[in-house]
C-alpha cells in the first residue's frame, strides 16, 4: 500500500538520506546521495532493506533539498522501498532535475512509470519467478522505457535466468534500453550466472552490487 498525507502535499515519508557509492547500473562506482522513501507494497525473498517498510520521518522538499545541498554530488538516486508508493515522489524528482542533478529512480516494476519526468533515468525491476513477486509486474511499463533507463532482472536460480532470457528475447528488451541481470547475493553464484550470459551470447549487462563487496550488507551503504 501507498503511504499518504493529505495534510501537505509538499512531504514524504523519507527512511534515510545518506551519501555513498552508486552500487549498480549505469551510475556504478559514483558518489551519490542516496533518498530512501519509506514503504514497499511487495515482499520479494531477496529483499535487502526491509527496514524501509516502515518508520521514517516525514520531510518536506526543501529539507530533501537542503540536505543534497550539502554534500558536493551531481548524482542522486531516489530509491526505496518503492518509491512510486509515494505520490509526492514525481514533484521531488523534477525539482531534483531542475536544480541540475543527474537523478535515477529505482523501482520495483509493479507501478506505473507514465508520469515520472523524462529527465530521470529510470531503472525498473522486473521480478523473476523466485522473487515470489513475479504476478505483480507491471509490463505496460515496458513500452515507456527510454533508452537511457535500464531494466534489472534480479537472478536467484537457473529457473528464473531462463525465464527472464526468454522475456528479455521475445520481447526484444534489449533493443529498447540496457538490460541488467544481477545475481541475487548468496543464493546464485555471480561467476555461475556470468557463465551462463556468455555460453548463451545474451545481449545483457552483468552486474554485481559494488557496495556488497566494499561493505557486505552494512546499512546506509
Amino acid at each position: 500500500m501507498g503511504i499518504s498525507d493529505s495534510s501537505d502535499t509538499n512531504r514524504l515519508r523519507i527512511s534515510e538520506i545518506f551519501y555513498s557509492l552508486q552500487g549498480e547500473a549505469n551510475a556504478v562506482g559514483w558518489p551519490t546521495l542516496f533518498v530512501r522513501l519509506t514503504g514497499c507494497p511487495l515482499r520479494c525473498g531477496y529483499c535487502d532493506t526491509t527496514h524501509a517498510f516502515s518508520g521514517g520521518q516525514w520531510k518536506t522538499i526543501e529539507q530533501i533539498l537542503d540536505e543534497a545541498s550539502r554534500v558536493k554530488t551531481r548524482h542522486v538516486c531516489v530509491t526505496g522501498g518503492e518509491p512510486l508508493a509515494q505520490k509526492n515522489v514525481l514533484p521531488l524528482l523534477t525539482t531534483l532535475c531542475d536544480q541540475g542533478y543527474e537523478v535515477s529512480l529505482e523501482t520495483s516494476g509493479s507501478l506505473p512509470v507514465d508520469d515520472i519526468d523524462p529527465r530521470v533515468v529510470v531503472v525498473m525491476d522486473l521480478k523473476t519467478p523466485a522473487s515470489g513477486e513475479m504476478e505483480n509486474n507491471c509490463y505496460d511499463n515496458i513500452p515507456l522505457m527510454k533508452a537511457t533507463d535500464q531494466i534489472k532482472f534480479v537472478i536467484c536460480d537457473r529457473g528464473d535466468y531462463e525465464w527472464a532470457k526468454d522475456l528479455v528475447l521475445q520481447k526484444k528488451l534489449h533493443q529498447r534500453c540496457q538490460v541488467l541481470f544481477s545475481s541475487a547475493f548468496s543464493q546464485v553464484k555471480p561467476s555461475e550466472l556470468a557463465e551462463w550470459i556468455i555460453v548463451d551470447q545474451l545481449p545483457v549487462r552483468f552486474q554485481y552490487q559494488l557496495h556488497k563487496i566494499l561493505w557486505g550488507d552494512e546499512p546506509g551503504r
